[in-house]
């Protein structure tokens, strides 16, 4: 019996980046370095503020819990209003001063005023609270930045490809996939490199930004707990 042929299997293409890099033209060619170094700064921010956020994080929680074993706040020594790189302690140290600097300036003048020693020492953690809720947030712009601009950049090396394929195969007299290829895979090599940078930047960025709203919450939360310990022991 003769035998039946089987099918031949078919043959995958495999993509060859380098090479499909080295098919853009220089506007493709520049975004798409341009997003690979976007990339690179996107990585660098969200595990530099990871690690800055959880370090500030475990700083927060060693100095309350050393302050709440001390009898009274307003009393204790200077050293305690000198660690400034703990966002508690800087909250600590701006109303501690405040509230004396008030009570300072009461008895010069002859006042008793515990009211305004109070309001001084709430503005200053209002104040020093801005400035820490600053200090978490800074570099998330630039990185929602990156998130938000990465797939309009790939969009725009993808449509100029698009258009320079188109017009280089105008000039031609006929006109096949084969010849149309080259140009739109590498006009689509934009496209690629921009998701690939919006996409992890993307779940990096809410995860930070998740982080960062819990201890903006936790800096509330420690500000309004401080001011009612300074109103009670100023009684």
């Amino acid at each position: 019996m003769p035998m039946l042929a089987l099918p031949a299997a078919p043959v995958l293409a495999t993509v060859n980046i380098i090479q499909v890099f080295l098919q853009c033209d220089l506007v493709g060619q520049v975004i798409t370095v341009s997003l690979a170094v976007f990339s690179l700064i996107a990585w660098t921010i969200m595990f530099g503020k990871y690690f800055e956020l959880k370090r500030l994080r475990e700083l927060n929680y060693a100095f309350e819990s050393h302050l709440r074993d001390q009898r009274s706040v307003l009393d204790l020594p200077e050293s305690y209003r000198s660690r400034r790189s703990i966002p508690y302690a800087d909250l600590f140290a701006d109303a501690i001063e405040s509230y004396w600097r008030a009570t300072a300036i009461a008895k010069e003048r002859g006042l008793v005023d515990n009211r305004s020693r109070l309001e001084q020492s709430e503005n200053a953690l209002q104040r020093a609270l801005a400035r820490q809720t600053l200090r978490y947030e800074a570099s998330m712009i630039f990185l929602a930045s990156i998130v938000t601009g990465a797939p309009f950049m790939g969009l725009l090396g993808t449509v100029w490809g698009v258009m320079e394929a188109f017009g280089a195969v105008s000039h031609q007299q006929t006109a096949s996939i084969q010849t149309l290829a080259p140009g739109i895979s590498a006009a689509l090599l934009t496209t690629i490199a921009g998701l690939l940078v919006a996409i992890p930047s993307l779940f990096g960025y809410n995860f930070i930004l998740n982080t960062t709203k819990n201890l903006i919450t936790e800096l509330e939360n420690y500000a309004s707990s401080l001011a009612d310990r300074i109103e009670l022991e100023s009684k």
